[in-house]
């Protein structure tokens, strides 16, 4: 197939990035090129996907850019360059897949070419998504999780496609360190009384260390200095750690983030928001490491209890995260690393989505040939 990626403008796609959007489809592409796959990105000109032809529709990512006066229009500029130079290219191809931020921009161009597109919605479902996909009932829109999917109460998605990760790359470790691994967003969303939200929960993962006289360690990318000078940095001590520069961009490599996972006691998916799916528990778990996690959002489809790890209620708060604490030596690592072989694989990811392209391409046709 000739397939068209429409990929994220944030960043650059390339071999090393790690965030999770951009890592999914640089990991993709490379998995459709290895099967024989022609595949072109509508993307940033720094992007560098081999075997890939890259379409320039910025020079770099917005996180390399230098600022722009107004960001909103600057960024919806390059959005609506981006539609337009689909609609311009759609006819060259079979089919086109839509992984923008945000993912509806390119829905508006959909009933005006020729080609079928599939578009992944990689963000959490909130009432406000949900309306504005709501207003495109043809689209064939995928979810990553049963969890996102229930998000949408008004949008028809079409189907579910699991995110998938390289298991050559996070491979198995068996011997594990003594420390549990935290790794995330610092969000600078607060709430109406001026707080921190915390989405992805450092705060519970630094109690449970506290509580337990556990070595912890943290890092990610910090959106709002604030947050970590006021939220973070007090808690530092010889035990708890940040490890990596404090920077609003995750600067761990790969690799550095890999040897982290496979020597960790447990990975902590400590959440306060509705994960849509959560890929660092699959990379935790296919380097046997198991994950304890509040359940929200995907966290029960991803960890199986009491096998690959633990879900917690959230109502229990940090009891029950003490309590998978101590029940941590029944987690075989063996078993973490089957459960992302057998779901959550990079090969399933992609046979999943060949089999969507080429059912929707059917689909496109029967669609056409009726109302000839």
């Amino acid at each position: 197939m000739r397939i068209l990626i429409l990929a994220p403008l944030k960043r650059k796609i390339v071999p090393e990035i790690t965030a999770s959007r951009s890592r999914v489809v640089y990991e993709l592409i490379q998995g459709l090129i290895k099967k024989g796959h022609k595949i072109t990105v509508l993307g940033t000109q720094d992007s560098f996907i081999p075997g890939a032809d890259i379409v320039p529709v910025t020079p770099k990512g917005f996180v390399d850019m230098p600022p722009f006066e107004n960001p909103f229009y600057g960024e919806t500029s390059y959005l609506v360059q981006l539609a337009k130079k689909t609609e311009l290219l759609a006819k060259d191809f079979d089919i086109i897949h839509n992984h923008t931020y945000p993912e509806f921009i390119n829905l508006m161009i959909d009933d005006r070419i020729k080609t079928p597109m599939v578009t992944t919605l990689h963000a959490q479902g909130t009432p406000e998504f949900d309306e504005v996909l709501n207003l495109f009932p043809g689209a064939y829109l995928i979810s990553i999780s049963k969890a996102h999917r229930r998000l949408f109460k008004k949008t028809n998605i079409f189907k579910i496609v699991y995110n998938g990760v390289d298991t050559d790359f996070y491979s198995f470790e068996e011997k594990k360190g003594d420390y549990l691994l935290w790794l995330g967003r610092l969000s600078k969303a607060k709430d109406l009384q001026g707080r921190f939200m915390d989405p992805k929960g450092i705060g519970w993962a630094i109690s449970l260390a506290k509580a337990t006289g556990s070595k912890l360690l943290l890092s990610g990318s910090v959106e709002d200095m604030k947050f970590y000078e006021s939220e973070v940095k007090p808690h530092l001590n010889d035990k708890i750690k940040w490890i990596g520069p404090v920077s609003s961009e995750q600067m761990l490599s790969k690799l550095q983030v890999k040897e982290l996972m496979q020597k960790a006691r447990a990975f902590l998916m400590t959440i306060n928001w509705y994960e849509p799916f959560g890929l660092v528990m699959a990379e935790a778990m296919a380097c046997g490491t198991p994950v304890i996690g509040f359940d929200r959002g995907s966290v029960n489809e991803l960890i199986e209890d009491n096998k690959t790890g633990f879900v917690v209620n959230p109502e229990k708060g940090l009891e029950g995260l003490k309590e998978s604490l101590s029940k941590l030596p029944n987690i075989k690592p063996d078993d973490c690393r089957q459960r992302v072989l057998d779901n959550f694989s990079l090969k399933s990811m992609v046979d999943n989505y060949e089999k969507t392209y080429l059912e929707v391409i059917n689909l496109y046709r029967q669609k056409n040939q009726a109302n000839l």
